[in-house]
């Protein structure tokens, strides 16, 4: 970029170097200039990168027309690299380089002129910018910056198919000559591969590309400069590229014939071999199937692909029998998963073996003729002994050789057949029923004579075939009813009936009346033909109060053989009906019962009602009662219960040091005092020493009673060793309404002036100590303070 001039008031004079060949149009009308009044216009200068001579290099020269020679202007420069990489001459202004300069490091310089009276050191003219331009020279060669490079391409791919693309950067300045115009060539490998020389874009040069053979090339690509000139500067760098896989390969069992044994007694399911197909290709291209192609084969054996492994797993179908065929050969055929069409013109992507197996032979049980079970038919009135069939199993390993037969007990606990252990003829051993039984399943298991633990057992299904020994019978118990006004030829009931039996042809039954019955003029039976049957009236002007039941006997005869038959009885009720036919009462006494009660009746259903309610009265009475008294008593045996402890234990709370109920029994002393009959039963309930002062005969209370039972709750303590080893006081009190009992608490005694003398506290020992001094009397100085 050229900087737009800088005019100063007089007259321009510039010099330097300047390199014509590149610029000619701006060195050109540099020169064209005619001198004008104006100051100096600066251009950029030029010099020349990589400089190797002893001497500054010139740049160029700086100067202003006020300048006449005389040495009085001196000519300074500052900016980038003034005074160090470039110096003036402060007397011509001629500019000098003293170091080597690298265009691909910096490329311009820029800086400030300046034009200074020598004595004054004043600026005789306003300072201007110039810049310093670093000429290219082709100093730097091509480098890879990405290399080396890895790429891939599919085998068999056509020639000129795209691999990768490689670059390569060249610092020279691309705007100056060719120095920065790079091609590119292949210089190892090109049989295979060409690159671009302009895009640097590498291709394949052959379609035979075969990863089986080789699976990777590497290249070396040179990047030159100068558009490949002569003296152009290069570089290289190395190119891999790998051949990657396609299904180009079939399958290929490395082997025709694969040989195998098996027992005949093998299970199904028992694995007989392994086989593999071989691929030469790679990944899932070498994935496969393998498949059974003869149909002997498919039946016998089944083929698997183990997924881990790709081989093919053969495992027995259907059970091998020696006997039958001793050696089996079996198709094998392995098939690519994956196959790609491009290449279908290779081949069949397939491959086949041949699997022999060879069955061996051993010591087998005998075999039932048929294998899956036999159906036998007998008839249920068969006499004992008869014949019912006969079962036959042979030994498959020796010919003719003897079995014998028996029947699994299990599946006969009645014993209702036998069998012949040598001939296999099962005859009958019980009375048959089918209608008790229509069907047996037996067990019957045939050993070898020479080796009983060669077993072997086979089911046997009997039918019982049905015989006409069962009578038919009306299904239910049938009942009809019909209305007093009934219609003669109306439908009563239809009745069906039943047989245990079962002929081959099926039922047919005939109906008719009993004998009994013929001469009936009040119903007649209709054989609808279906085996079924209806009873019609042959009358009308039924009375239920003259006869309100009929018995109806009606025969019914079966087809047979032999013709069987039996009689059932229909009860027909005559009843009273509305107008609309509905039945209201078949009872005959219905209309001589009166719809309301008598008057005796009624009465004792009074009579109950309030003997209940009596009863349920005094209950709740009783229960009040009850009641009443028990809250009286709770009341009466209310106390209050203080505890003190002079050392530390249980608590405030611990109530377990003491018999809180011999405590409470304040009604089972032997003393009493002042009692009186005049008391009365209210008195009953309060405790004896308060009914003694409210008999009113004076007295005061006697309180020995206390001393006794405190004396003796004393003893019973020192003698308990469960008892904490403390002190414990107790007062108890009636509290009520208007009670004649004064408080025995211990504040209220201790607040109050009491007459009582409790100096003999002093004298039960050390356990009442601390209670003998709340009660002892009061000392004089004590009063006083």
């Amino acid at each position: 970029m050229i900087p737009r001039p800088f005019q100063w008031s007089h007259d321009l004079l510039l010099k330097g170097a300047c390199p014509l060949q590149d610029f000619p149009n701006e060195c050109q009308e540099l020169m064209s200039h005619e001198r004008v009044k104006r100051g100096w216009v600066w251009n950029q200068f030029f010099v020349v990168e990589e400089y190797t001579g002893t001497e500054p290099l010139y740049v160029g020269k700086i100067h202003t027309d006020s300048d006449e020679g005389e040495g009085n202007i001196k000519y300074t420069i500052s900016g980038e690299g003034a005074g160090t990489i470039f110096i003036i001459d402060e007397l011509t202004g001629d500019i000098h380089a003293t170091e080597r300069l690298d265009r691909e490091e910096q490329s311009y310089y820029t800086l400030r002129a300046q034009a200074r009276d020598r004595l004054t050191n004043h600026l005789l003219e306003s300072e201007s910018e110039f810049v310093i331009k670093v000429q290219d020279i082709n100093d730097s060669e091509p480098k890879f910056l990405e290399g080396p490079y890895i790429g891939s391409v599919g085998e068999l791919s056509q020639i000129g198919t795209s691999v990768m693309k490689v670059t390569a950067s060249d610092a020279d300045d691309p705007t100056y000559g060719s120095s920065a115009r790079v091609v590119y060539s292949v210089l190892d490998g090109e049989r295979f591969f060409t690159v671009d020389r302009q895009t640097g874009l590498i291709r394949t040069a052959v379609a035979d590309l075969d990863r089986e053979k080789q699976d990777r090339y590497e290249l070396v690509v040179k990047a030159t400069d100068m558009a490949g000139q002569m003296g152009g500067l290069s570089g290289s760098t190395t190119v891999t590229i790998v051949i990657t896989d396609v299904n180009d390969n079939p399958p290929r069992f490395p082997q025709k014939m694969y040989q195998f044994s098996m027992s005949e007694g093998a299970a199904v399911g028992t694995p007989v071999g392994r086989v593999i197909a071989t691929d030469a290709d790679m990944g899932e291209n070498t994935d496969m199937s393998y498949l059974i192609k003869d149909e002997e084969g498919g039946e016998l054996f089944k083929v698997t692909t183990d997924s881990d492994t790709q081989e093919a797993i053969i495992t027995i179908k259907k059970a091998l029998d020696f006997e039958s065929k001793r050696t089996h050969n079996v198709v094998v055929e392995a098939v690519n998963k994956h196959v790609d069409p491009r290449f279908s013109e290779l081949g069949s992507f397939r491959d086949q073996t041949i699997v022999r197996v060879s069955v061996n032979d051993i010591d087998e049980p005998p075999v039932f003729h048929p294998a899956e079970g036999t159906i036998l038919e007998v008839q249920e009135d068969a006499r004992l002994g008869a014949l019912v069939g006969t079962v036959t199993a042979k030994d498959p390993d020796t010919e003719n050789a003897p079995v014998r037969y028996s029947i699994d007990q299990s599946t006969d606990q009645e014993q209702i057949f036998h069998i012949d252990p040598v001939s296999g003829a099962i005859t009958l051993g019980n009375i048959l029923d089918r209608e008790t039984a229509g069907w047996h399943n037996i067990t019957v298991m045939a050993v070898e004579a020479d080796n009983v633990s060669q077993i072997s057992h086979s089911s046997v299904s009997i039918r019982i075939l049905d015989v006409n020994d069962n009578p038919p019978e009306l299904a239910t118990p049938y009942e009809a009813s019909i209305c007093e006004d009934a219609k003669p030829g109306q439908l009563i009931h239809s009745i069906s009936v039943v047989d245990r039996d079962e002929p081959q042809l099926g039922h047919r039954y005939y109906f008719t009346l009993a004998p009994e019955a013929t001469n009936n003029r009040h119903f007649t039976l209709w054989d609808v033909k279906d085996n079924t049957a209806g009873i019609r009236t042959q009358r009308s002007g039924f009375n239920r109060h003259e006869q309100n039941v009929y018995l109806l006997p009606i025969l019914v005869v079966d087809s047979g053989p032999p013709a069987l038959s039996s009689t059932g009885t229909l009860t027909i009720h005559v009843c009273g009906c509305d107008p609309e036919g509905t039945i209201q009462s078949c009872n005959a006494t219905a209309y001589a019962i009166s719809a309301s009660l008598s008057p005796g009746a009624l009465i004792a259903l009074l009579v109950c009602m309030l003997i209940l309610i009596v009863l349920v009265l005094l209950i709740l009475t009783l229960k009040r009662h009850r009641k009443g008294q028990s809250m009286s008593e709770d009341e009466e045996d209310m106390r209050d219960n203080v505890i003190k402890y002079n050392d530390e234990g249980g608590g405030e709370q611990d109530t377990q040091a003491y018999d809180m109920s011999t405590l409470r029994n304040l009604f089972d002393f032997p003393e009493t005092k002042g009692s009186s009959s005049e008391s009365g039963p209210e008195l009953r309930t309060l405790p004896q020493w308060i009914q003694g002062r409210m008999s009113g005969d004076g007295e005061a209370a006697d309180f020995s009673l206390f001393k006794g039972y405190i004396r003796k709750k004393v003893e019973q303590t020192d003698g308990d060793l469960s008892v904490p080893p403390y002190d414990s006081f107790q007062t108890y009190a009636f509290e009520g309404n208007s009670s004649p009992a004064l408080s025995l608490s211990s504040i209220h005694t201790l607040s109050t002036t009491s007459d009582q003398d409790f100096s003999y506290l002093s004298d039960w020992g050390p356990r009442f100590r601390q209670l003998a001094g709340y009660y002892a009397p009061g000392h004089p100085e004590e009063d006083g303070s």
